[in-house]
């Protein structure tokens, strides 16, 4: 199409300016498509990478899934650095990192948020940590003066370091999941549990279930009302320093009963024990010990009881 040169002259100081014809060439199907057309806006591939905390958990997961588990390259330094470089691409892909927080936990968490930080650079669409056990969540509350609330800190890293979305599993308490800034999937281990005490035929008439401590009421609680809630006892339990427990007395009755006990996890099963051999004193039946997290930093194991 031709144009008037008239009307290519500025009008009121206006630089000129060429009309553009209403019959362009570009039309939406002779619409050039810049980037990848094999990629759509909705693409929701899924990424799965393992840090080295547990990498059979990982494949396990990525197995059932019926995916295969993402190539990371995961090494350090001499002086301890972690290096992490991922091996494929997951730009615009859902990425998830599964690595929990378990001992060595320092090193394992300094790996996870080095791999957040990696994916994110790599232009990954969604970050989720999957941290099955969060080390600092016993950190969640200042008991005294002084003290640094570990739990706050760590969740802030995380978020800092570029992660989308959390998911753990059994908390110390649910109250951790309000210190991260993004959102958090909290799951239980409860239904593994419950399916094993299923197995042992237990009558519900027999059931008592017992909270080595008084922070885990609820958990207990919540854990008796699935068991056709069942009676509930507490361990009243006094602390003279960090892992060491000394049982007082048993609130509840347990006489005649199968005493289960529940708890997010046993380190150095001081707790456990002694909630064990306080049962049988009460006259319990038998005593089962049940927790998510077995941390169990002694390698060495006594029979309880």
């Amino acid at each position: 199409q031709r144009v008037d040169p008239v009307r290519l002259r500025a009008v009121n100081g206006s630089p000129p300016c060429v009309p553009l014809s209403d019959r362009s060439p570009w039309t939406p199907a002779t619409m050039p498509i810049f980037g990848d057309a094999n990629i759509r806006k909705d693409d929701t591939r899924l990424r799965i990478f393992s840090g080295t905390a547990n990498p059979s958990l990982a494949q396990e997961i990525a197995s059932y899934m019926g995916l295969e588990l993402g190539k990371v390259n995961i090494k350090r330094f001499a002086d301890g650095e972690i290096y992490v470089q991922l091996q494929e691409s997951v730009r615009g892909c859902n990425v998830f990192l599964v690595q929990p927080s378990c001992p060595p936990a320092n090193e394992n968490l300094m790996e996870l948020l080095i791999m957040i930080d990696a994916c994110r650079r790599a232009s990954a669409k969604n970050i989720t940590a999957v941290i099955p056990y969060f080390g600092y969540a016993r950190a969640d509350r200042k008991s005294q003066g002084r003290e640094s609330i570990a739990a706050k800190l760590v969740a802030n890293m995380i978020t800092e370091a570029g992660a989308n979305r959390v998911l753990v599993c059994d908390l110390h308490s649910s109250q951790a999941m309000g210190y991260f800034d993004i959102p958090v999937d909290h799951v239980y281990g409860q239904p593994v549990i419950l399916d094993y005490l299923a197995s042992k035929t237990i009558s519900s008439n027999d059931l008592v279930v017992v909270s080595p401590d008084v922070g885990g009421v609820a958990r207990a609680r919540a854990f008796a009302k699935k068991l056709s809630d069942a009676p509930l006892a507490i361990v009243d339990k006094r602390r003279h320093g960090h892992n060491v427990a000394e049982v007082m007395n048993l609130i509840g009755d347990v006489r005649g009963k199968v005493a289960v006990m529940m708890d997010d996890m046993i380190d150095t099963a001081g707790t456990i024990a002694k909630g064990a051999e306080l049962l049988h004193q009460e006259g319990a039946r038998e005593v089962y010990a049940c927790c998510t997290h077995a941390v169990f930093r002694y390698a060495t194991f006594t029979p309880i009881p």
